[in-house]
């Protein structure tokens, strides 16, 4: 069995890669001071980069798990921005629920599977 770990730290991987299916650890902004528009294309920018050292794109994404803080308040805000994430490709499976996050100022969380290119 050849498991692949990238991004390792001593608590988690950001990415694992078994059988050509790439795994992303649940993807965040970095800078915590924005609202859902800025965090969330933070938490775009880093998916593109992990997926893009895990050798695929979001174009192979096979599912999506959005975590939002804030629902009610910020489900349409987040679509606006999903939707010009989305736009050069065909959009792939998602899930969107409200959670409560682990620190107060993070207002979204994305965790993505995705195929690596060529598999």
């Amino acid at each position: 069995m050849n498991i692949q770990h990238l991004h390792t730290s001593s608590r988690f991987s950001e990415i694992t890669i078994h059988q050509g299916t790439v795994y992303l650890a649940g993807q965040l902004a970095t800078d915590l001071s924005g609202d859902i528009i800025q965090q969330s294309k933070e938490t775009f920018a880093a998916i593109d980069q992990f997926l893009k050292d895990a050798g695929s794109d979001k174009s192979q994404i096979l599912s999506t798990t959005i975590y939002l803080k804030h629902i009610d308040r910020d489900y349409a805000a987040f679509n606006a921005v999903w939707d010009e994430w989305v736009k050069d490709i065909k959009a792939p499976p998602r899930a969107c629920v409200e959670a409560k996050m682990y620190k107060p100022e993070v207002l979204v969380e994305i965790s993505i599977i995705a195929a690596q290119n060529n598999s």
